[in-house]
């Protein structure tokens, strides 16, 4: 068995989005072809609801997915669907936005507001799929107990348990909690780009201390290794699925293949004719 080693740092920058949230973004497009199918990555982790509040107001998406996942905090969203509803601590959503969706996400005023969202790219063959949603709540994210370590499930398999099976891209997506002093081995598919994000606290990967809001790319082998510092908890986001190998043409919210599409997709914007599916 041959353990994983660092192929890349990232370390997140603060940066402003939506109607003027301040987060933390991770990845880009300057990263998305290393992390394949892994496109973007924002975090939040703020107690001043003036740095979330004024939220995502309704925006466009077609050809991607995106994974919220709120460890602290609440998120009210609705779409051109008719969907809506509130994303609650402990609880994810994963929206596929295919052919095309109108979206907006407000986050509520909390203690403190702590998360992620991912956006993850689709199969050339399936970007103009039906728009749908996958609401997991806690109770879909089965939790693995190991020596000073847990590890919840939101999507794929690991230890016997199984989470979410997403719709499109089979990632194994996991909420790993070490307790200070702890080590746990993960394993991993040889074919599947791998990566973990420090969302709290730092830890020790192979041999070096990795600070919090790092994202942490790893090259080939069978498993990887996260150890905590010996004085504190750490809790990091693993992230895994197989690349696409495909072309992307990537405008703002939109994520195709060539060129032509996207520019097609904006077109669609401006003529009003890009939502394909709407409420019956």
């Amino acid at each position: 068995m041959k353990k994983r080693s660092i192929k890349k740092k990232i370390q997140g920058y603060r940066a402003v989005d939506g109607a003027g949230v301040s987060m933390v973004r991770v990845l880009n497009d300057a990263t998305m072809k290393e992390f394949d199918p892994f496109l973007m990555l924002d975090t939040f982790d703020s107690t001043d609801p003036h740095d979330y509040l004024a939220g995502f107001p309704t925006h466009p998406h077609r050809g991607m997915e995106t994974v919220t996942y709120l460890i602290q905090g609440e998120i009210e969203h609705k779409d051109s669907l008719g969907n809506k509803g509130t994303i609650h601590s402990g609880e994810s959503q994963w929206m596929t936005a295919g052919s095309g969706i109108m979206h907006q996400e407000m986050p509520q005023a909390a203690d403190r507001m702590l998360g992620f969202q991912l956006w993850l790219n689709m199969p050339k063959k399936d970007k103009m799929a039906e728009p749908a949603y996958l609401e997991i709540t806690q109770k879909m994210m089965p939790v693995a107990e190991k020596e000073k370590a847990k590890v919840r499930i939101l999507s794929g398999d690991f230890d016997g348990l199984t989470g979410v099976k997403p719709r499109h891209i089979p990632a194994n997506i996991y909420d790993i909690s070490i307790l200070a002093g702890g080590q746990i081995d993960i394993p991993t598919k040889p074919n599947e780009n791998v990566f973990v994000f420090l969302i709290e606290g730092d830890a020790v990967i192979d041999g070096q201390d990795i600070a919090c809001k790092t994202a942490v790319l790893f090259g080939e082998g069978d498993f990887i290794t996260i150890a905590s510092k010996p004085d504190a908890e750490v809790r990091v986001i693993f992230f895994s699925a197989e690349p696409l190998h495909e072309s992307i043409a990537w405008g703002g919210p939109i994520v195709m293949n060539t060129n032509d599409e996207l520019r097609k997709a904006f077109l669609e914007l401006n003529q009003g004719t890009f939502i394909k599916h709407r409420p019956i």
